[in-house]
C-alpha cells in the first residue's frame, strides 16, 4: 500500500501517536494566522492588518519550530532547546506588544481595540502553553505561565490601561495558557507511557524467548550430564580392569554402549518436545499474547482428536502468525478459524491489520511451507481485500487418522 495511508499503517503505535501529539500542537499554532492575522487584515485594513498578520505569522512559525524540537527533547533525540524558548518568548512578547500600540494609537476605534485585543490574547494564550512542551516538571511549567502572566498585565499597566482590564487579561493569559500547558504536560507524559508499554511489551517477549531457552539447556544439562558422569566413570572402571587382563572390562563397555544409546533416545525426546507444538497451547496462547496487546482474538474450533504431526505444524503455523500480527501492520482485530472439511484440517488466520505485508516473503513463511510439505499440506498467504490480510493453512486428512 502506497500513499499517506499506507505511510501512516506502517508506523508503530507509539509512532503514531507521537505524530498524532506533534501535529496536534502544530495545528493549534498554525490555526494562530487565520483565526487573527485574517481576521486583522479585514479589520484594520492593508496597513496595520497585514503588520500584525506578519507579527502573527512569525509567532505560529516560532511555535512551530518549538513544538518539534520540544517533542524531540522529550523523547531524548535532540538537546533541550533553552535558546528556542527564549526566541518564543521574544516573538510573543515582540506580537503582544505590537497589537497594544496599535490599540493605544486609536483608542476610539472599537474595531481596532477588538482586533487587537485578540491578537494580543492569543499569542501570550499560545506562546505560554507550547513552552510546555520544552519543559520537564510542573513547577517550571507553572513558572512560565505566571511569567507570562504577570509579563500581560504590566505591558497593559506599561500602556495605561486600568487595573481592572490589566487582570481580566493577565487571568485570561493564567487560565488559557495554563490549560494548553496542562494539556501539553499530559500529552508527553501519556506519550511517554506509551513508548514505555511498547518496551516492556518487546522486553516480555525477549524475557520469554531467554526462558525457554533456558529451559531447553536445563534439561539437556538433566539428562547428559548425568549419563556423562556414569559413562566417564564406568569407562575409566573399565580401562583398569582390562590393565589387570579381567573379562569384567568386556561387561563395563557394554553398561557403557548401552547408557549411550539410552542418552541418545533421551536427547531426541528433549529435542523433539522443544520443536514439536501442541495446536491446543498454541490457540490458547495466541489468545492470550494478542490480547495483552490490545487486540481482539476470537478463536473457534478445537483441536482435539487432530493426529500429533498434523498438531505440531498447525502449531508452528499458529505461532509464527501470532508473531507476524504483533510485528506487522497495527491490526485491532484477530481471528483464528479451525476446521475439517472434506478429509483435510483448514486453519485460518485473518487480521485487519495488513498494512504493507506481502505474503510471499519472508523467512518465517517459508519455514512453515516447509513443516507443512512434510504431512503433505499448504500454505496460502497475502491481503484478501482492504486492510484484511488472511493466512490459510490446508493439511490432508482421512477419517482413519482422526482418532477417537
Amino acid at each position: 500500500m502506497r500513499g499517506p495511508e499506507g505511510w501512516w499503517r506502517r508506523k508503530s503505535t507509539p509512532a503514531k501517536f507521537e505524530t498524532y501529539t506533534r501535529w496536534s500542537f502544530h495545528f493549534l499554532a498554525l490555526i494562530e494566522v487565520p483565526s487573527i492575522g485574517l481576521a486583522a487584515v479585514g479589520g484594520l485594513g492593508p496597513g496595520l492588518g497585514a503588520l500584525l498578520l506578519a507579527l502573527t505569522v512569525a509567532h505560529a512559525a516560532v511555535s512551530m519550530v518549538t513544538v518539534s524540537r520540544g517533542l524531540d527533547w522529550t523523547r531524548g533525540r535532540r538537546p533541550q532547546p533553552v535558546r528556542l524558548l527564549g526566541a518564543l518568548a521574544a516573538v510573543t512578547a515582540g506580537a503582544g506588544l505590537a497589537a497594544l500600540l496599535v490599540a493605544r494609537a486609536w483608542p476610539d476605534s472599537d474595531r481596532v481595540a477588538t482586533a487587537a485585543g485578540m491578537v494580543f490574547g492569543i499569542v501570550m494564550v499560545v506562546g505560554a502553553g507550547i513552552s510546555a512542551l520544552a519543559l520537564r516538571g510542573l513547577r517550571p511549567l507553572g513558572a512560565v505561565v505566571a511569567a507570562y502572566g504577570l509579563a500581560a498585565c504590566a505591558a497593559n499597566l506599561a500602556l495605561g490601561v486600568p487595573w481592572s482590564a490589566s487582570l481580566i487579561t493577565a487571568a485570561g493569559v493564567l487560565v488559557g495558557g495554563g490549560f494548553i500547558a496542562f494539556t501539553a504536560f499530559f500529552s508527553v507524559w501519556l506519550l511517554d507511557a506509551v513508548y514505555a508499554l511498547d518496551e516492556a511489551r518487546e522486553t516480555r517477549a525477549r524475557l520469554a524467548v531467554a526462558e525457554e531457552r533456558l529451559r531447553f539447556g536445563r534439561d539437556l544439562h538433566d539428562v547428559m550430564g548425568r549419563n556423562l558422569a556414569v559413562v566417564a566413570l564406568k569407562s575409566e572402571l573399565a580401562v583398569q580392569l582390562a590393565r589387570r587382563g579381567r573379562a569384567e572390562a568386556v561387561e563395563q563397555m557394554i553398561e557403557v554402549q548401552r547408557i549411550a544409546r539410552e542418552t541418545q533416545r533421551e536427547v531426541r525426546d528433549v529435542v523433539r518436545g522443544y520443536r514439536e507444538a501442541d495446536l491446543g497451547v498454541e490457540l490458547a496462547g495466541a489468545r492470550g499474547v494478542l490480547a495483552a496487546a490490545g487486540i481482539a482474538c476470537e478463536v473457534r474450533g478445537e483441536a482435539v482428536g487432530l493426529p500429533d504431526e498434523v498438531q505440531s505444524a498447525l502449531g508452528w503455523v499458529v505461532r509464527e502468525a501470532t508473531t507476524n500480527v504483533l510485528r506487522h501492520g497495527n491490526a485491532g482485530r484477530c481471528g483464528v478459524r479451525l476446521e475439517t472439511t472434506e478429509g483435510r484440517v483448514v486453519l485460518t488466520v485473518e487480521n485487519d491489520g495488513a498494512g504493507d505485508v506481502r505474503g510471499g516473503g519472508g523467512s518465517g513463511l517459508a519455514g512453515l511451507r516447509e513443516r507443512l510439505a512434510e504431512v503433505g499440506g499448504t500454505l496460502e498467504a497475502g491481503p484478501a481485500g482492504g486492510e484484511l490480510f488472511r493466512l490459510v493453512a490446508r493439511v490432508p486428512l482421512t477419517a482413519a487418522e482422526v482418532t477417537a
